[in-house]
Formats: C-alpha cells, structure tokens, sequence
C-alpha cells in the first residue's frame, strides 16, 4: 500500500509516483554522492538492485544545487539512460562538480547546501509553426521544454517559470540560453516539453 504523502506527476498520460521513503531515499542519496565527491572526487557507486522497484525503473534527472537561495549547480539529463537512484547518484556528483558555470563545490559549502531533485516524465513534441501557437499549447509552471534547431539545443525545467512567468520572456532567454537570437523561429525549429516529479 503507498504512503498516503506521495506525490505524483502525469507526463503526458504517464503516471509515476513515489512514496514518501522512496523520495527520502534519494534525497539522501544525492547528499552522500556528493559527500563522496569531495572525499574522492568521484560519485558515489549505487546497486540499485538493492532498491525498490520504482528507484530501479530508467529515468532522467536534474539535480538543482542552492546555497543561501542562490543558484549553485544544476545539471541533469534529458533522456533516461540509468536506474533512477544511480541517475540521481550521477546528476548530483555532476552538478555538484562539474557545472561549468561555477567552480567545483568546496568542503566548506556543504552544510547550507540545498539539494532538490526533478524527475523527468517523457518528452513530447509540440507542434507549433510560430511562438503564438507554441505558447498556446504551453502550462506555465507545469511543462518544462526543449528548444531545438540544427546544433542550438537548450531547456529549462519547470520551475524556471518561477522567475520567468511570462511566456514570452521565457522562451526568449530559453532561445538564448541555446545561443540563438531571443525572436529565433525557422522551419526547423523543434520543441518538446515535459513535466517533472520535484523533490522535496
């Protein structure tokens, strides 16, 4: 029987849930990948076969990294490649590390470092032949997206809308975020949105 605390996220008519001891698990899970990382430099190892199976099932993950509210770290994956509880293993080390907007994360920032995790639902193409459409078929809050055209490819996760609600500005930092000008739109423009499980 679930804990009756689960939380819950439809992606596209894809239910995934997790019980309050599962979203712990990897809470505590991320924090120990990067307790590793800085005794060892290296994430930390997972048997997932010693999990329960909805932490064994391929997932993608960001892992988001703040100190005193302040961006730290985030870095993740689009597509899911590994058992959930090592992807969250692997995105945390990395984001902890290896986000190269910032220099690796000392020692002495660990103890107010804030971990939260998304858990990525499937990604789906929107179909759209300009902005305005695109924005029509758009949740603000809810869907995360990926904007694509040739090499430029870039994305956002949901609770970016937190600090661009409106649409318009959202995609324009989005298209600049992937190198391209902030009105970018050709015929080959691609964008998939995705909704996301957050932890805590």
């Amino acid at each position: 029987m679930r804990d009756p605390a689960t939380h819950s996220v439809h992606a596209d008519a894809a239910l995934f849930e997790l019980a309050r001891e599962e979203r712990e698990s990897l809470l505590d899970i991320a924090g120990a990948s990067i307790d590793h990382g800085l005794a060892h430099g290296q994430p930390l190892r997972i048997d997932s076969g010693e999990h329960s199976p909805a932490l064994r099932e391929t997932r993608a993950t960001f892992v988001t990294l703040r100190r005193a509210g302040e961006l730290r770290g985030c870095v993740g994956a689009l597509e899911p490649i590994r058992p959930l509880v090592e992807d969250v293993a692997h995105s945390a080390f990395a984001a902890a590390f290896h986000d190269r907007r910032f220099t690796p994360l000392q020692p002495d920032e660990r103890a107010d470092l804030d971990i939260h995790i998304s858990i990525l639902g499937p990604l789906t193409p929107v179909p759209a032949r300009n902005e305005r459409e695109l924005i029509e078929r758009l949740r603000p809050g809810v869907h995360g997206l990926v904007f694509v055209d040739g090499p430029a490819r870039s994305t956002f996760l949901p609770a970016v809308w937190e600090s661009l609600p409106e649409p318009e500005r959202f995609l324009a930092e989005l298209r600049l975020k992937a190198g391209l000008a902030r009105d970018h739109w050709s015929a080959s423009v691609e964008v998939l949105r995705y909704e996301v499980l957050e932890l805590p």
